[in-house]
């Protein structure tokens, strides 16, 4: 038997190529492989278990990575408000929550994986588990496409087999292999959306880090690379006994490694006074000063900060915490305004593909028809998902990006 598309992977983005086109095209035969055991790992372990379906708002912007003219133009084939109805005529009702983010009502990643399995086998979608590709290749009809269980063919084939983040789930990186060997280049790949490891030790940058594990705070983290402004990402941050985690260090992740792969030279710094900058932080101290003379440094700094930070900031100026404001110094008021608003945050690396969610690099986007996710290097491959050098910020982005291409993906399966 030919199958007309064979879809290798069942994550988010092969589950819903798999779906998409076979809705649009009821007389496709169309098979989904995927290497697990039990499909959808990924899913299950997203957002802490609760999956964030996509988010409220989602634009170009809010990605890295390809062109973004393509990547608009991906986005516009399947918007949110289409991401929300699709999930809830599969029985996925979905709720708002800080930042856009849209959960299941359910809170449960589960629920959303069984509903593309169970939407994936009503629309007639074959889906066969423990199948690791290894091998693709064209040929005069199509595909040939060897797996452990034997060989297959197909007149397309889907490729949408992840990145690398979560290697257990799956997502290894095999697919860069089969699209390679089909003709495609690899942008250099990275972790994303990972947890940052920071130096144990640096007169720089004392490592207070171990000593604030657990505490959670709202930063502004800039990075600097070669001396200049990269990007700042606002969020909540959360000290480790490694280094930090939390949105903003996820969102600054990506940002610090493209920069280290490129050779640049990075550092980062953390307001740790969101609301302030420094000219405006010494004010607030004056004005204290003139109200309450007598209070303690430690006492309003812990107003700003949390306890166990305050005293650690205070601990690696010197300075007293007892100290009253009115005997504040200038030179000391300064050294506390400047270590509130740009705390050295000493990055040796990222905690990998292990813990990250996210891959960044990955098959080029200029090498394939954002109108159809087909491949300009080989007719009848589609690629879509992660394993393309397209990567969002943290808040369901990554996922609207699964959806999308693989609606855009169906619409080109569909035509032919």
């Amino acid at each position: 038997m030919t199958w007309d598309v064979i879809v290798v992977g069942a994550g988010a983005a092969g589950l819903a190529t798999a779906i998409f086109t076979r809705n649009r095209r009821q007389e496709a035969s169309v098979l989904l492989l995927d290497g697990a055991r039990k499909p959808g790992a990924k899913i299950l372990v997203s957002g802490g278990g609760r999956c964030n379906v996509t988010n409220t708002v989602v634009t170009e912007r809010d990605y890295r990575g390809g062109p973004p003219a393509s990547v608009r133009r991906v986005l516009r084939a399947l918007t949110v408000a289409d991401t929300v109805r699709f999930f809830a005529d599969a029985g996925v009702a979905l709720h708002e929550e800080h930042d856009g983010k849209l959960f299941p009502d359910s809170n449960s990643a589960r629920q959303v994986l069984d509903a593309l399995l169970e939407r994936a086998a009503a629309s007639g979608v074959e889906l066969r588990s423990s199948h690791r590709v290894s091998l693709l290749e064209k040929t005069a009809g199509g595909f040939r496409v060897a797996t452990n269980a034997g060989e297959l063919l197909a007149r397309r084939v889907v490729l949408a087999t992840g990145g690398m983040s979560l290697p257990k789930s799956g997502s290894d990186g095999a697919g860069y292999a089969l699209a390679r060997a089909l003709g495609h280049t690899m942008v250099a790949t990275t972790p994303a959306l990972a947890p940052l490891v920071l130096s144990a030790s640096g007169e720089d940058a004392p490592a207070t880090h171990s000593t604030w594990s657990g505490v959670s705070q709202p930063v502004v983290l800039t990075l600097r690379a070669d001396g200049s402004v990269a990007t700042r990402q606002p969020g909540s941050m959360l000290w480790t006994h490694f280094g930090i985690s939390g949105p903003a260090a996820l969102d600054l992740s990506r940002h610090w490694l493209r920069a280290r792969l490129e050779g640049r030279a990075a550092d980062a710094t953390a307001n740790l006074t969101p609301d302030f900058h420094f000219e405006s932080l010494e004010d607030f101290w004056l004005d204290q000063a003139r109200h309450r003379p007598r209070a303690m440094l430690g006492t309003i700094i812990g107003t700003k900060v949390p306890a166990a930070v305050a005293e650690g900031v205070l601990a690696a100026l010197g300075i007293d915490e007892s100290t009253t404001l009115a005997s504040l110094t200038r030179d000391d008021r300064r050294r506390v305004c400047h270590a509130l608003t740009a705390w050295p945050i000493p990055i040796v690396d990222s905690r990998g593909y292990n813990f990250a969610e996210a891959t960044a690099g990955g098959i080029a986007l200029h090498e394939i028809d954002p109108s159809t996710m087909e491949s300009r290097c080989c007719p009848g491959l589609y690629l879509v998902g992660e394993m393309l050098d397209v990567d969002g910020r943290l808040g369901g982005f990554n996922f609207q990006w699964a959806w999308s291409s693989a609606a855009v993906a169906a619409g080109g399966l569909s035509r032919t």
